[in-house]
């Protein structure tokens, strides 16, 4: 790692900088021929990927609940876990491998974060992420479809965090009524990391509204009869 890189590697993760290392070597290591990573990622890990997603860090609440959706590789949620190890972190994904993948990383580095395997959408999981005071995703849907998602995880005046790239803006115009109708408020497009990345992170920031938390609680009762 060149040395510019590695001064402001240890200035997003701190005195956690050698457990992030780690987590660098396992995935050039192992992401590639475990279907992780594209072998063109391997050189641009820390750049792309990792400070990429540790750096959504600043905009999370100290000790909040978070559920990282679609985690796959483990981005953004072990950079997450490793930079701030105050939050209570589940890391969801519905492959095996992947969850696999996730649960040794996890052992390996020591985390305490909880892997669970399944889909933001099923039933069992609302009921055991439901609540949750950020929901985080990572290259995982559009808008559209990620708020029918992710928002029902999130308690009222929560918040979902979706890192987006350069086009976040036009996806959010153009998704912006699914957007409303699947509850999301104050969608707002932000950059993290300015001060650290020479592209910062762009992010889709929305929170849940109290209404569509009631409306779903009635269509529950109703199906409870």
């Amino acid at each position: 790692m060149a040395v510019a890189l590695e001064d402001r590697a240890k200035r997003v993760f701190g005195d956690h900088y050698p457990q992030a290392v780690a987590f660098w070597n396992l995935l050039v290591e192992h992401g590639f021929e475990r279907g992780l990573i594209g072998p063109r990622e391997v050189d641009r890990l820390w750049e792309r990927h990792i400070l990429n997603s540790a750096v959504v860090a600043e905009l999370l609440p100290e000790g909040c609940r978070v559920v990282d959706v679609g985690s796959g590789a483990g981005l953004p949620g072990i950079p997450l876990a490793i930079a701030r190890p105050d939050l209570d972190l589940t890391l969801l994904e519905p492959m095996a491998r992947r969850v696999a993948w996730l649960t040794e990383v996890v052992d390996a580095l020591g985390l305490k974060t909880v892997v669970l395997r399944g889909r933001a959408e099923e039933a069992a999981v609302r009921e055991r992420l439901a609540g949750s005071d950020v929901v985080t995703a990572r290259a995982v849907a559009p808008l559209e479809r990620l708020t029918q998602w992710c928002l029902p995880l999130v308690r009222p005046g929560g918040q979902l965090v979706a890192l987006k790239g350069e086009s976040a803006a036009e996806e959010l115009e153009r998704d912006a009524e699914a957007v409303r109708r699947a509850g999301g408020i104050r969608p707002r497009v932000v950059v993290c990391g300015g001060d650290v990345l020479e592209l910062p992170t762009t992010v889709v920031l929305m929170e849940r509204d109290e209404q569509a938390s009631r409306r779903d609680g009635s269509r529950r009762k109703r199906k409870d009869r």
